[in-house]
């Protein structure tokens, strides 16, 4: 948001800051006080005088128990244009409290999740530390010039949520035809690995360079070259389609010897189906890097809803793919050995289909925004290598991940096809993955989408103190959704796979596996999203090595963790529960090392304050989940197996789950639910 503004702003006074609470307290701070809406402080336009700004007296005044939490006091012996950006900052705390930042997440092995590697750079680089409305000059903040604000960030936060939310909803359609479909044995594991492949393929070779080498480039060829960055536009695309076209061909031709290093242990019929899905599908690889291209240019010219809509149209695309291969297939449960090549090339064709629609649909977009695309070859001038030498740590980090899924991804395939009619594979760790991300996806990235620019700015000025409470602030904030989620997942495990995925050709003891893993993974949440913000501390100084460094370590526990739930659970069908569980176990050590070295950064960032915070949400969850999920299993034996008994159960226990936890919480007095549920009061309430 902006900062106070003398004119042309509408006042927001002890009413503004009054809706974000559920109990604003009587006094010279309440709603009747000075500060109040019965006050003296009329905003301009109102007849009772002439607009202020906000002075230290407006500042204690307004300063109730909830925004403590943020700026405690300001100094009297502070300068006064300390005083004025402190002041800012609460103003600021203030405004992230309405929880309606845009869901801006990546699922799993989406390669549009690399985003969210980028440290922030100011001005208009794309990523998640832009502010599109905010310039930083020194020190300072000072407003953007309005003829360069083309698009309001609230507008454009509004249409990528409504975007980020339809394919969220699109997707898990998706994920749930898909398993009905094809089931979580081995036809599942060989398209599911067949139809990942391009995604791996892509972040390992050029996933990385898109995001953190070529982003940057254009913004500032955009902002600096004569033509407005058109020369570079053009070269950049070119490069891109003759690039990874080239990678492509490859890549298909040598489908067998990929499968061979993704999935090993696949032999046979299973193998065979699975190099047919991945030649189907391994195309993607082109329009993945097209589509992400196209939709930076697009973001870099103002143009954010394209890039977030088009997903949508390729989960409506491969699901009428799936829907199509349902009713031929009919009730006839298929396997490798019994699939036809037809059915084999609908389903790749298909998928394939939804990422070509998903790129082509974005071309008459970059017409409307003025990029005519014209060949070009002139490559050796492009002046890519210090944007190389920039992004070689975030290019490492990605090398990582990469890593840690090719072992996963190798040990649960091995153990689908040891357990062949379990369904303990590739498939059903995807899909816990997918289920298990979904409130980080939304929450916390919502939330640190609206604090990185704020610390990106604090961050320049010098402020380790501001800093420090952005973090804070993120961690308590997205704690008190993140902890509940997290044990609902351990509650309500059984049901939630039960009514989002156990259809078709799923069989229960498949989707009670795939339940174990969800909760294996459930609590490893918590840790998961407290270290995705503090990493953003590292990232608001535009450090990326020491991410790299927590990453490495954090790997090589997941993966050592990992092998050896495959060694000791080999011959159970736990071992991939067991390796979820060393997911959750790798983050929660991870998370300590990244809070010492992020405290070596910035400071002080409340630890203890947020330590205690997260304690109480623990223990009501822990209640909650205590009470409600035995009431849920209850519900739902007493109504059956089946979609109808776990909605009942999912239900009546969850109805006791919410009120224990809000009950436990506020009896433990845990200040941030009440500023939450004040500012869900406020809005129901208009």
């Amino acid at each position: 948001m902006s900062a106070w503004r003398p004119e042309g702003d509408p006042y927001r006074g002890q009413e503004y800051v009054a809706e974000y609470r559920s109990d604003p307290p009587a006094g010279p701070g309440g709603p009747g006080g000075p500060g109040g809406p019965g006050g003296q402080r009329p905003g301009p336009g109102s007849s009772g005088g002439h607009y202020v700004g906000p002075t230290d007296e407006w500042y204690q005044q307004t300063r109730y128990a909830e925004q403590d939490l943020w700026y405690p006091e300001i100094p009297d012996d502070e300068a006064p244009e300390a005083k004025q950006a402190r002041r800012n900052a609460y103003v600021d705390a203030i405004d992230a409290t309405r929880f309606n930042i845009p869901a801006i997440g990546a699922g799993f092995l989406d390669p549009t999740g690399l985003q969210q590697l980028i440290p922030p750079r100011r001005g208009q680089v794309q990523g998640p530390g832009t502010l599109a409305d905010e310039t930083v000059v020194g020190g300072p903040i000072v407003e953007a010039p309005e003829a360069e604000k083309a698009t309001s960030v609230s507008r454009a936060s509004r249409i990528m949520a409504m975007g980020t939310i339809a394919s969220r909803v699109t997707g898990m359609v998706r994920s749930s035809l898909l398993v009905a479909a094809l089931g979580a044995g081995p036809l599942g594991d060989a398209f599911n690995v067949g139809n990942n492949l391009p995604n791996m393929v892509y972040m390992i070779v050029i996933g990385g360079a898109v995001n953190a080498i070529f982003v940057p480039q254009l913004v500032r060829a955009m902002k600096d070259d004569a033509d407005g960055g058109q020369g570079f536009i053009d070269r950049l695309l070119t490069m891109t389609i003759v690039f990874l076209g080239g990678l492509t061909a490859l890549a298909v031709i040598a489908a067998p010897q990929l499968v061979t290093f993704y999935a090993g242990s696949d032999h046979g019929d299973n193998r065979t189906a699975t190099i047919i899905f991945a030649r189907y599908c391994l195309p993607q690889i082109l329009f993945y890097g097209l589509s992400v291209m196209l939709g930076q240019i697009l973001n870099a010219k103002d143009s954010y809803g394209p890039m977030m809509w088009t997903p949508v149209l390729a989960n409506v695309v491969q699901i009428v793919t799936l829907g199509s291969y349902m009713w031929i297939v009919g009730s006839t449960p298929n396997t490798p050995q019994t699939i036809t090549v037809n059915e084999q090339i609908l389903l790749g064709l298909g998928t394939t289909l939804g990422i070509v629609l998903q790129t082509i649909t974005l071309l008459p977009y970059l017409r409307g925004v003025g990029v005519r695309f014209r060949p070009r070859f002139d490559w050796r001038d492009a002046g890519l290598g210090k944007s190389m030498t920039l992004a070689k740590w975030t290019l490492l980090t990605v090398f990582i991940g990469a890593g840690v899924n090719w072992a996963v991804t190798n040990m649960s395939t091995t153990m689908g096809n040891r357990f062949d009619s379990d369904g303990v594979g590739y498939t059903a760790y995807s899909n816990a993955v997918t289920l298990w991300i979904l409130p980080q996806s939304v929450i916390t990235v919502s939330i640190i989408t609206s604090l990185l620019p704020r610390m990106s700015r604090f961050a320049h000025a010098g402020d380790r103190r501001a800093v420090g409470d952005a973090i804070s602030y993120g961690l308590r904030s997205t704690g008190i959704l993140i902890v509940p989620c997290a044990f609902a997942f351990l509650a309500f495990g059984q049901q939630i796979v039960s009514i989002l995925l156990a259809h078709g050709e799923m069989t229960p003891i498949q989707s009670h596996n795939l339940a174990y893993m969800l909760m294996a993974f459930s609590l490893g949440l918590i840790p998961y999203s407290a270290q995705f913000v503090m990493l953003r501390g590292f990232y608001a100084y535009e450090d990326t090595k020491t991410p790299f460094i927590i990453a490495l370590w954090i790997g090589i526990l997941n993966a050592g963790l990992a092998y050896a739930s495959f060694l000791l659970l080999g011959n159970t069908p736990w071992a991939v529960a067991g390796m979820c569980a060393a997911y959750s176990i790798s983050y929660l050590i991870g998370t300590a090392y990244t809070a010492q070295r992020l405290h070596r950064l910035v400071g002080s960032f409340d630890g203890r304050r947020v330590m205690r915070v997260h304690i109480k949400l623990c223990v009501a969850g822990a209640l909650a989940a205590a009470v409600g999920g035995p009431v849920g299993i209850y519900v739902t034996d007493m109504r059956g197996a089946g979609t109808v008994g776990a909605v009942a159960g999912f239900a009546a226990g969850g109805l006791l789950f919410i009120a224990v936890f809000l009950l436990a919480a506020r009896k433990m007095h845990v200040q941030e639910l009440n500023s939450l549920l004040g500012t869900a009061k406020a809005r129901l309430g208009r």
